[in-house]
């Protein structure tokens, strides 16, 4: 039989409103691609991301138009050149990861994979809020070993200061989504210095970064909104120390992972990050975290229930996905 792709939508609602420097989010809108073949499912979850031009309605019609293509055969290597990068081709791409792993019973952790997956230790994220509200949020989540702190307005000072004084021994990561500007730039990463700030996130906008490579970094800058693909890493050279890596802005695991080995021979750092989405959605980044510098993949945590089964969490780590969730 040939294989069957069918596409779903659904609404998971945050634990609580979840802010960050474009505004709020009350609940994760995910869309599920299933390939079935043989009596056997493989699925791929995405995240649709508006800030990309996506819409959960747009990202289901993409997904349908490859269905021909996927019972024809397609694999994931046509999948690449078949559809853009994006949210709906890395659900697909996930699907035919998980469909394979499970006709083939090869688990995908033996192709994408260097050695054994094993639980990473992943961020934790501050919501943006006043400094008062962030530092009671960095005090309950101090036990963790490293917080990834929504920043991005005209002046953070007050907000970096408080959250570096309530979680002391946190690793901090700072992410200003693209809300800082050239005129506040310098004057935020020396207070991210003076607070011993690990890493900030993409602090001005997507194509108005110039400013980066000529001012010096006190504290190591990571592109996110400005890098989607392998093709945009060698402009991203002299500006960015290192890169975040989303499958949803990839188009999938395959992608991800070719692109994580040209960043290391480039010598960027890398971190794999996610949307707010489910366990379905973050089990493959897991398996391409496995020797990221930074994982931020706690998206499930930031829900008010997640699938089941879904991934385990304990304390500061994450394990690799079981296969009835994925792979």
């Amino acid at each position: 039989m040939p294989p069957i792709l069918e596409v779903t939508t659904e609404s998971f609602p945050t634990a609580r409103v979840f802010n960050i420097s474009r505004g709020a989010k009350t609940s994760a809108e995910v869309v599920t691609c299933t390939i079935s073949q043989d009596g056997k499912a493989g699925r791929g979850e995405c995240v649709p991301y508006k800030r990309y031009g996506e819409s959960v309605e747009g990202v289901i019609a993409d997904i349908r138009a490859i269905a021909d293509a996927i019972a024809g055969g397609m694999d994931r290597a046509a999948l690449q050149t078949a559809m853009k990068a994006g949210a709906a081709r890395n659900a697909v791409d996930c699907a035919l990861w998980d469909l394979e792993a499970k006709l083939s019973g090869k688990p995908v952790s033996a192709s994408a994979c260097r050695t054994v997956p094993r639980p990473v230790p992943t961020a934790v994220t501050v919501s943006l809020g006043s400094p008062d509200e962030m530092a009671a949020e960095a005090r309950a989540l101090a036990s963790h070993k490293v917080l990834k702190v929504k920043v991005g307005t005209a002046d953070d000072h007050a907000r970096i200061h408080a959250v570096a004084s309530a979680a002391p021994k946190a690793e901090i990561i700072l992410d200003a989504n693209e809300g800082w500007s050239e005129d506040n730039l310098q004057a935020h990463l020396l207070t991210a210095a003076e607070m011993r700030i690990r890493l900030i996130e993409q602090p001005l906008p997507a194509g108005r970064d110039s400013m980066l490579a000529d001012i010096p970094h006190p504290v190591p800058i990571c592109a996110d909104e400005s890098v989607h693909t392998i093709d945009d890493l060698p402009s991203l050279l002299g500006r960015y120390d290192a890169i975040n890596i989303k499958l949803d802005k990839t188009g999938g695991l395959t992608e991800a992972l070719r692109m994580r080995d040209r960043a290391r021979e480039l010598g960027f750092g890398v971190m794999v990050g996610c949307m707010v989405g489910t366990s379905l959605a973050m089990a493959p980044a897991v398996l391409l975290a496995q020797d990221a510098d930074w994982v931020d993949l706690d998206g499930p945590l930031l829900l008010a229930r997640d699938r089941v089964p879904g991934l385990t969490y304990t304390g500061s780590l994450v394990s690799p996905p079981a296969p009835d969730l994925w792979g």
